[in-house]
Parts: C-alpha cells; structure tokens; sequence
C-alpha cells in the first residue's frame, strides 16, 4: 500500500537540515581543536627557530628540516627506560583496578534498596571528579607535610619518626595508585550505571522465581549484560597507556622530580621538564608525535585482538 509520496533516495529533508544545525557546533570544535592542530605535527621534523619579526608560520615554514634527528632526543636520554616503565606499568595498573573497582561499585549502588542513598553515595564519589589537581595537592599536602601534616603528627604521637613523604620514593606508587582511584572511579561508574539500567528487569525476575540468589543473578545476568561496555572501555584505555595524566604525576609529586624522579616520571612531565629546561621545541614535539602513533598503535591491535576472540564486542 502507498502512503504519501515516494522520497528519492538521497532526498534532502527538514530533518536532515535539523541534524546538520545541530552537529554543526561539534563540527566546528573538531575541526578548529581536533584537526588544524595536527598541521604543528611538522614541528616534530624541524629545527624550529624563532625569529623576530616574524609570526609562527613564517618561523614554521623557514625552520630547517631535521628528518627524524629530532627522535633521537628520547632514544638517547638515559631516562628513557624509567619514564617508559612507569607510564605504561601504572596505566596497567589502573585500567585493571580502574575496572574491577568501577563495575564492583556500579553493580552495588544498583541493587541497593535505598534509591535516594545510592544517588547520594554516587554524588559523592562523582565529586572529586571535578576537583583541579592543583587543589586536591594542597589537600594531599595537608596530610604529608614533613613538619605538620596529619600523618606525620599521628606518627610523632604514637613515637615513631616522621616520614619525609616528599623525598620517599617508595611511597609513591601506592599514593598515585590510591589518588587516581579516589578521583576517578565516580566519573567512570556512570557509564556501568546507566548500563546496568538499560538490562531488561525481566530476567531478573525470572532468576529470582528460579531461586537465584544476588551473587548469581550478577555472575549470569548483570556481568554478561555489561561485557561489550567493558571491553570497549577496556579498549578505550588501551589506546592511552602510553599518555598519563599530568596533573596527578605533576602536581601531586611537586615536579616528578628530585629523590622521587624514578616512581612518579612519565612521557608526559619528562617533557614538561624537558622544555622549562630550554630543549628545542621540535625534540620535544618528537616525543609527543611518538606517543601519538604508539597509542594508536596499540589500540588498533588491542581491537584486533578483542576481534579474534570475540568480533561482536570489537569497536571496528
């Protein structure tokens, strides 16, 4: 039966006009803070100068190529076993806790009977999501500070000597570890959240006719319900090991360097530091092009790999 008039395929519609009006700002943004940016990847190939009198462009342009000389600069730096180890060991370390603590959390809020309390407990874990690092150093400051922080106080009243949490090295990996959790575990619970929420209620119904109790209802329903979540965030991850989060190893750490350089240096301050100690801007841009492609690298063969196990949880 015919309704209406027939489209031709391709037609250009009111709705179409709609939908393009409102991609257009995400469009803009991509293409303004996305994709022009990337023309400075050249930097990475030149031994870019600066000259008086001319713009960026000009000095861009006029700078002398430098092929693939401007690499060498991470390749021969001694530190380069250090920041590699532990940019990649401590984003291990957080994908794994990241989503066993996530999805652990994510699966009780959501069986909790208390409706209004699970919206409070996840409000407040979602808070320091939206703390600056800066802020949350001064917090951690009050708690380590050699001469009055909280825990050195409770260690001179209980007898013991103060620790100088500063210049410790050792300590480190358990405090970056614990402060990245406690700042993003509520951030990330959203997405399990609103998961579990779509899971038809149904079969939950139907296990619990069956006789099934709460651990087994989330071992054969919840679980397999959120497995394509977890492995495309899984996935996601994969594709940032080799980036960290400069706030947290930067600031918290009062510079990634010092007595405490080898447990909290990663790619990212190692090149903060390398440039406010006056290396050329293109050695530099070199390691930040290199993370570019190994993440890309590694996400791809990550996807790859889900795909060979299993292709309907694969991204592409």
């Amino acid at each position: 039966m015919r309704i209406g008039r027939k489209q031709k395929l391709g037609h250009w519609s009111k709705n179409d006009t709609a939908l393009t009006i409102m991609a257009l700002p995400t469009t803009v943004w991509y293409i303004l803070f996305a994709y022009l940016p990337m023309f400075g990847v050249i930097i990475a190939f030149k031994n870019f100068r600066i000259q008086p009198g001319r713009g960026f462009f000009s000095n861009l342009l006029t700078s002398e190529w430098a092929g693939f000389k401007n690499f060498e600069f991470i390749i021969r730096s001694n530190s380069l076993g250090i920041i590699l180890r532990n940019t990649i060991l401590y984003n291990v370390v957080f994908i794994i806790l990241g989503a066993v603590i996530t999805v652990g959390l994510a699966i009780l809020i959501s069986h909790m009977r208390n409706k209004k309390g699970s919206k409070i407990y996840q409000t407040m874990m979602c808070f320091p999501h939206f703390m600056s690092w800066v802020v949350v150093s001064y917090f951690l400051m009050a708690f380590l500070n050699q001469d009055n922080g909280l825990f050195n106080t409770m260690l001179r009243q209980s007898g013991r000597e103060p620790i100088a949490w500063y210049l410790t090295a050792s300590v480190w990996p358990m405090i970056l570890v614990i402060m990245n959790i406690w700042k993003g575990t509520g951030y990330g619970m959203i997405i399990y959240l609103s998961s579990i929420a779509g899971i038809d209620g149904t079969m939950y119904e139907a296990a619990m006719i069956d006789g099934a109790t709460k651990l087994q209802q989330v071992r054969y329903i919840t679980l397999p319900s959120l497995k394509p979540v977890i492995v495309m965030m899984f996935i996601l991850s994969i594709g940032r090991i080799f980036y960290t989060d400069f706030g947290l190893f930067y600031q918290l750490s009062g510079g990634a360097s010092g007595s405490i350089f080898n447990t909290t240096a990663t790619l990212d301050t190692f090149v903060f530091n390398s440039l406010r100690a006056g290396s050329p801007l293109g050695m530099t841009a070199a390691v930040t092009v290199a993370q570019s492609i190994a993440c890309m690298l590694t996400i791809l063969g990550a996807n790859q790999i889900v795909k060979w196990v299993d292709r309907d949880s694969a991204i592409i």
